[in-house]
């Protein structure tokens, strides 16, 4: 049962789409998702995408919360 997981702000999906292809690529994913395309790309792989996602977007909570 798969459901579509969208963001709570439409302008939100934009910047995490970015920032998604950016952790993509500083993995060294790039051209994996260039040659097979995401749905091809292995648990390990997708997984090492969205935790480092999940790191960096608790970084720059932490980071706008010191700066309040």
């Amino acid at each position: 049962m798969a459901s579509a997981h969208r963001p709570l702000l439409p302008k939100a999906e934009q910047a995490l789409d970015r920032l998604k292809y950016e952790v993509a690529s500083d993995l060294g994913l790039d051209d994996v998702i260039a040659d097979k395309g995401w749905g091809d790309m292995t648990t390990r792989q997708v997984g090492k995408i969205g935790g480092t996602m999940v790191k960096r977007l608790i970084e720059r909570a932490e980071q706008d919360l010191s700066d309040e």
